[in-house]
């Protein structure tokens, strides 16, 4: 029995019009097998969840640098979180919810060690610029899987591609800078909600904030606990793309203002307090410090794991190699390059 065709037809009776149906999409840049069991976005999805870079996430900073606290979210919990928050929003409003998860467990995945600490860095080192989203796509395409790529579908990678908001809006109202599926649409809204949510959570739980610290406004619309502002954010956005005729993706005037106020509320008061903004500091010198050692010496790159691809300059393959690192093994990695060693007498 072909499973696989069983699951095409039910998207057929049972998604939205504005939905896109796994049969429907627009394919792979390499032709391969399709599963019986699996559509092509179920397919995608397994792919990045058992991939390397995915599994790296745990060990890679949301807010505060390496926690030790069992509780604070990492790169992966935030994924987790994202793919939750789409997932429900994806199923109410009859969307694929496996194309909106397959994005949302990729979107994050060529972020570098030390959240954006880290990307500014490589950002300011790399001749032609750095930035997560077009590595997380660089990652799915080239370098996962020893340099052979996933292989994923047109629309899981223009989701990736564009899911990123920045500290602009939500919705920036160029031409072709939202995703082109709604569900791509719906992991770049609840990105959003996810970690402006998350990091105040776990911002109060560090006590680098108090709750009557944060402004009454914003608390009356969205909240007073994560519960209830997931619970707000994601109603409203359910309710208004519904109003819409389902074929946008959209939140109210007074909740995207919310939201966006939160989150440069958040910027002044917990990403760049001197608190935290001190510790990523010394994480960026140990990213210059790395680049400056390997970009100079193809040998030392690859002897450590980094990979040169025919055509790739010094720069970027020293990117790639720094980008997929997690916090832990940079700190070490520089502790072993940099630091004198305990002297071992045999």
């Amino acid at each position: 029995m072909d499973i696989r065709r069983k699951i095409e037809e039910r998207e057929r009776s049972v998604l939205s019009p504005f939905a896109v149906k796994s049969f429907d999409s627009r394919g792979r840049e390499e032709t391969e097998e399709q599963c019986s069991v699996r559509t092509v976005f179920q397919h995608d999805r397994d792919k990045i969840l058992h991939s390397k870079s995915f599994r790296r996430l745990k060990h890679k900073t949301q807010v505060f640098l390496s926690p030790e606290g069992d509780h604070y979210r990492t790169r992966l919990t935030h994924t987790l979180e994202v793919s939750q928050i789409a997932r429900t929003v994806a199923r109410a409003l009859d969307l694929n919810e496996d194309l909106t998860e397959a994005i949302a467990l990729g979107h994050d995945l060529g972020h570098t060690p030390f959240g954006h600490a880290g990307e500014r860095v490589l950002n300011e080192l790399v001749p032609d610029g750095f930035h997560h989203v077009r590595q997380s796509l660089r990652v799915v395409e080239k370098l996962e899987k020893d340099g052979h790529g996933l292989n994923l579908t047109y629309e899981v990678r223009d989701g990736i591609l564009k899911h990123s908001k920045g500290i602009g809006p939500i919705d920036p109202g160029q031409p072709g800078a939202l995703p082109l599926t709604l569900e791509g649409q719906v992991v770049r809204r609840c990105d959003i909600l996810a970690y402006v949510n998350h990091d105040l959570d776990d911002a109060l739980r560090g006590e680098v904030i108090a709750f009557e610290q944060v402004p009454r406004d914003i608390v009356s619309v969205l909240g007073a606990t994560h519960g209830r502002r997931i619970d707000r954010m994601v109603r409203d956005m359910i309710e208004c793309s519904m109003a819409a005729g389902g074929s946008e993706i959209r939140q109210s005037q007074e909740m995207a203002h919310a939201v966006i106020s939160l989150r440069d509320w958040l910027y002044e008061n917990v990403y760049r307090i001197r608190s935290v903004h001190d510790d990523f500091n010394k994480a960026a010198r140990i990213l210059r410090e790395l680049y400056q050692y390997f970009v100079q010496d193809e040998e030392q790159l690859t002897a450590y794991g980094g990979r040169r691809r025919e055509g790739d300059s010094m720069d970027v393959s020293t990117a790639d190699f720094l980008a997929g690192m997690t916090d832990r093994y940079a700190m070490n990695l520089y502790h072993e390059l940099f630091l004198p060693q305990p002297w071992k007498i045999l």
